[in-house]
């Protein structure tokens, strides 16, 4: 029902609100609704919770939310009080099986904050929507996994929750063929619903990580689509004009269409329960609805979007919706609590139920119960870097570190089956492929192996999701170039503290003759700077297996392993154990007292050092100390003691890595890095016109010590610099 109102009706609401308990509007409302009363009241109930919070913060996106209230309303009703059924339990939010619930147009997160609320979620009591995006709160100004109970991944990058949605099927159907029995079918049968706007499926991600969905048949994955003709500069005709309808099945998804959820819930209900019988497509439900409802002037309009509505406007508002009270905020009526309270118990028994099989289950299948117990739990299984391998100098053949990462996987895998993903179309390059493992697809979801085509940020996306499913270590591959398409979902890694293990291969301007387009000048730097993101750049076998060790361990952080395409010539006194440390001298100078020169090198270029280290010492008595640093973020959590045993920082120092020279400073008085774009030709070729051949690393050696030397040995102290800690917990 859309709602319009003459000049001279305005200026009386913005008069004071009669006190009544049901205006002339409501009871046209209540009328004109193909429902009960109490649905009505409680769909209302929720705009005008969501509009509350949206003008006490002064801050906020009101109108999806009171838009969405409809379909809100359904996914939190039991399947007996003609709901979704979805299942979920504020007793216990992490229950391994409950329906997952997704709100990708995450602004809208008001919305999904009211509904917590009212299903007993102790993180969003009403003390909690009053402080609604205020610092510190648990409703923060989009959904973050780590603040709030219930709230699954963050979402407000448009398209990136849609797109963790389908990572989440994806664990779903696979844990579920994995750990599924004849005599117990539903230990891992949950569903993921989504809502989501016009702009996450106006951004690529979503585009590329639905047509991967269409492909393996996510049946188990429900999308609502608040399809309200609105983004922020206006009508979505300005930009966004095709048939999404007809988009979405040609990925191979059931699109089913409702034109009206403001005058009535059947239509939703008969959508939803049409989509969870279809279980080999996924299924798209697109809603019409309109955005800032129940608003006498801001109904269907931008100006809903992302402001306030202003006190007035929200009186008038309670005025128009059934069961509002335009002289209270913040306010649940009895019956609203009660039949909310009711689904929260129904719930609650779903989860009981389900304790109960898996107590059966337990004891029917105690392996597979002790391993999933095992997996949700995040435990990494005893001896499972056991088999990793040792490289052994003189011996063992010298390769690329793309083929030393392919080792440790293979090795790592053997005890932690949850190790899932793949490779974005490069899996012979990447060397990612764990022996054994079949392909995920529709009809062989048992399968770990995940083929994600040429998909980069979807497949980011994707491993989050299926991080934050539980259950699963997912990985993913690319070049290390085109970790530049994935960077936004890599971020979200980074911030939801989802431990992605990233294999980024062809790691410098050494990939050689594919030229500047494919070759990472700037990335090392882009994600270093990253918070929460470990990057590892391994120098040999040794050291790999060091970057496997810290990735698996690193529960709650990504790690990026990145590897080189060419071969890296074998390291004498590489260790495993120091690589853990970020940092740690793989050459020690001759002789007694403190080095000439200290050269600090990542991956390809700590063999050069070596060679460089070498000649400075026979040619010139130059007491060189070369350190090895896989790790920047590791190093730098180390004591300062041993930081400094390792960087005394008052001896000339020289960084070099084949990337940008910007992060080093702190670490190295000189670089030898890249300040331009690569070029195309063969790595020795590309190596020695950059300055990354021992000739002229040990050159520029010389005459960083020669510079010092003419200052009188004046050689400031990298160490001696003070550090703030500016944030104030």
């Amino acid at each position: 029902m859309t709602y319009s109102v003459n000049k001279l009706q305005k200026k009386k609401m913005e008069e004071p609100p009669a006190k009544r308990p049901c205006t002339d509007y409501q009871t046209a409302q209540l009328k004109a609704y193909k429902g009960t009363p109490l649905e009505l009241k409680c769909v209302n109930t929720i705009r005008a919770l969501a509009a509350d919070m949206v003008q006490k913060a002064d801050s906020g996106h009101p109108g999806a939310p009171m838009g969405c209230a409809p379909m809100a309303h359904i996914l939190w009703s039991s399947a007996a009080s003609g709901g979704s059924g979805r299942n979920h339990s504020a007793k216990n939010p992490n229950w391994w099986n409950r329906d997952r619930f997704v709100l990708s147009n995450g602004h809208a997160c008001a919305l999904q904050y009211v509904m917590l609320h009212l299903s007993g979620y102790g993180d969003c009591n009403m003390d909690q929507l009053k402080a609604f995006r205020q610092v510190g709160s648990n409703t923060p100004g989009h959904p973050e996994n780590f603040c709030t109970d219930g709230v699954e991944v963050c979402t407000g990058p448009l398209g990136q929750g849609i797109s963790n949605a389908v990572g989440m099927a994806i664990a779903a159907k696979h844990l579920g063929a994995t750990y599924n029995t004849t005599d117990f079918p539903n230990i891992i049968n949950s569903k993921t619903y989504v809502i989501c706007g016009d702009g996450c499926l106006q951004e690529g991600i979503s585009g590329e990580a639905c047509s991967l969905a269409g492909h393996l048949g996510l049946g188990d994955l429900i999308v609502l689509y608040d399809d309200n003709h609105i983004t922020i500069d206006g009508d979505t005709d300005l930009a966004f004009t095709e048939d999404v309808k007809m988009r979405y099945e040609s990925y191979g998804w059931q699109v089913l269409v409702v034109d009206d959820v403001a005058n009535g819930l059947d239509d939703l209900r008969a959508a939803i329960d049409e989509a969870k019988k279809c279980t080999d497509k996924p299924t798209l439900i697109k809603i019409r609805t309109e955005i800032g409802f129940g608003s006498p002037s801001k109904q269907g309009s931008a100006s809903s979007h992302g402001a306030p509505l202003g006190v007035p406007e929200i009186e008038a508002t309670k005025q128009r919706l059934y069961g509002c009270d335009p002289s209270k905020d913040f306010f649940v009526d009895e019956d609203v609590a009660a039949y909310y309270k009711e689904q929260a118990d129904a719930g609650d028994q779903a989860l009981a139920a389900w304790d109960a099989d898996f107590a059966k289950y337990k004891e029917a299948h105690p392996d597979k119960a002790k391993e999933l117990e095992r997996r949700f739990n995040g435990e990494i299984p005893e001896g499972a870097f056991d088999d990793l391998p040792t490289f052994v100098f003189g011996k063992d053949k010298a390769n690329a570190t793309r083929k030393f990462s392919e080792a440790c996987i293979n090795a790592v895998a053997k005890k932690m089956p949850e190790l899932m993903g793949g490779s974005s179309d490069l899996t012979g390059s990447n060397c990612c492929q764990i022996k054994g493992a079949g392909d995920f697809q529709k009809d062989t979801p048992e399968g770990s192996t995940l083929r994600f085509g040429v998909r980069e940020h979807a497949m980011a996306a994707i491993c989050n999701g299926m991080f934050a499913y539980g259950g699963l270590r997912p990985f993913c591959a690319t070049f290390l170039q085109f970790a530049g398409y994935a960077l936004g979902a890599m971020r979200c890694s980074a911030l939801s503290k989802f431990g992605v293990i990233y294999i980024m291969t062809h790691d410098s301007i050494g990939l050689g003759e594919d030229g500047p387009t494919h070759q990472p000048v700037e990335m090392l730097e882009s994600l270093r700077s990253m918070p929460n993101m470990c990057v590892v750049r391994a120098a040999d076998a040794n050291e790999m297996a060091a970057a496997y060790q810290i990735a698996i361990n690193n529960v709650h952080t990504p790690t990026v392993i990145c590897c080189t395409r060419g071969t890296v010539a074998p390291l004498e006194h590489s260790s495993r154990d120091k690589a853990m440390k970020g940092a740690y001298t793989v050459i020690e100078e001759e002789g007694e007292g403190a080095p000439d020169l200290v050269m600090i090198a990542t991956g390809s270029e700590v063999w050069r050092c070596v060679d460089a280290a070498k000649a400075l010492q026979s040619n010139h008595s130059i007491r060189t100390r070369v350190v090895s640093m896989p790790c920047q973020e590791l190093f730098l959590e180390q004591s300062e003691e041993y930081r400094r045993s390792v960087l005394p920082g008052n001896v000339p120092t020289m960084s070099v890595e084949a990337s940008a020279e910007h992060g080093w400073h702190r670490f190295s008085h000189a670089q030898i890095g890249i300040t331009r774009f690569g070029m195309s030709g063969p790595l020795e070729q590309l190596f020695k016109k950059y300055g990354f051949d021992a000739e002229n690393v040990a050159s520029k050696g010389k005459e960083l010590v020669d510079f010092y030397k003419n200052l009188g040995g004046n050689v400031p102290d990298l160490n001696c610099r003070p550090t703030f800690n500016n944030f104030q917990a």
